[in-house]
């Protein structure tokens, strides 16, 4: 497979999680509303998704 189709798919299955999620778990909805609202937690929510994306494609990477 492409490099750059298993990035994409990557991605959308990450898409495809959170959406599940958020159907799953509407507090979660209303937590990333409120942290939109109040920065003091959104914070937080930016490290937890940058550390997701980390994980996927930085822990996976081969080296060089």
């Amino acid at each position: 497979m492409n490099p750059r189709w298993i990035a994409i798919l990557k991605l959308g299955i990450l898409l495809l999680a959170v959406a599940v999620l958020l159907l799953i778990f509407p507090r979660a909805y209303e937590f990333v509303a409120m942290a939109a609202r109040d920065l003091r937690y959104f914070w937080w929510l930016v490290l937890l998704l940058l550390l997701g994306i980390w994980l996927i494609w930085g822990l996976g990477a081969k080296k060089k």
